[in-house]
């Protein structure tokens, strides 16, 4: 005899009053910073016809999944910052995870696209265009997104057939699965490991893929050095500095036991807020065209 767990209690980063009034307006700011950023660059590059290469492209289907992302946290901690009770309803808790690890699961396929769309770039120019057509592209983009329902799917169904019978208090700001299936009222011993190899395993793939491909453009890079190929390294730098923000932490936490560790929920901010923060940043004040563009939309809008 068991009565299912029908909701659950959030505890969040800090139990202490000023530090939640404070972590309020810290991470009001960084939510509303990432979506005008994310969606500045979105108008950016639907409106001005010279950004319409495949890598502008790419990098408008990621500010959209950055705000995919957060959006799928930050608004519901701000309103727990401000709430005494910090509940969640099972099916509300589920409907985050599932949502939280599709978009995560589609933006590390589309980094991994984007390294991709750069070493075709700078390692195989002359057939670049013809690689990365805009149906190629779409394709890749779909895919991407496909694989991340595909991979939430799976974390979300070893997730809902554990039984939750007793403790109902997630040491997080959010559901997630580690914290979740902590919960179980069963040895989760089987099922932690099938989801810490498909959850480490996608994110240690890409970054891996990811590593070799800019293995092969410094390679490029040093044998045939000019002008243009500085400009793609730069580029390549602002990638690495995002791939860095939202790979590491990812893998750090779910490529290993969830049971036998303790939260990490300070870490989970890292690629819940301050990589999808950092991305329009990145990309616009080290991009001359981008910020090109975006100086003139601003005059355009002025007149």
């Amino acid at each position: 005899n068991f009565s299912r767990v029908t909701e659950f209690i959030l505890l969040g980063l800090s139990d202490t009053r000023e530090l939640q009034v404070l972590s309020f307006t810290f991470f009001f700011l960084a939510y509303a910073m990432v979506l005008l950023g994310n969606l500045l660059i979105i108008v950016t590059v639907r409106t001005d016809p010279k950004l319409s290469s495949p890598m502008y492209f790419l990098l408008c289907n990621l500010s959209f999944i950055d705000i995919c992302c957060t959006s799928v946290t930050s608004p519901r901690m701000l309103v727990d910052l401000l709430s005494q009770r910090k509940a969640i309803a099972f099916e509300d808790c589920i409907a985050q995870l599932f949502f939280l690890h599709f978009v995560g699961a589609s933006e590390m396929f589309l980094l991994t696209v984007m390294a991709y769309d750069r070493y075709t770039a700078i390692c195989k120019p002359l057939h670049y265009t013809a690689i990365m057509s805009r149906q190629a592209c779409w394709v890749l983009v779909s895919s991407c997104w496909a694989g991340g329902f595909l991979h939430s799917i799976v974390q979300t169904l070893l997730t809902i057939q554990l039984p939750f019978c007793g403790p109902n208090k997630i040491d997080s700001y959010f559901c997630d699965v580690p914290p979740v299936i902590r919960l179980a009222c069963t040895d989760i011993y089987v099922t932690e490991w099938l989801m810490a190899s498909n959850s480490g395993l996608i994110s240690l793939v890409c970054f891996l893929v990811l590593v070799t491909s800019y293995t092969f453009i410094l390679v490029t890079i040093r044998v045939h050095f000019t002008e243009g190929h500085w400009k793609a390294l730069s580029t390549c730098a602002s990638h690495v500095m995002v791939v860095t923000l939202f790979f590491v932490p990812c893998i750090f936490i779910y490529f290993r036991p969830f049971s036998t560790f303790p939260s990490d929920k300070h870490i989970c901010v890292i690629y819940t807020v301050f990589s999808p923060l950092m991305n329009p940043l990145i990309y616009t004040l080290r991009n001359n065209e981008v910020k090109v563009s975006m100086w003139k939309l601003w005059k355009r809008c002025r007149v």
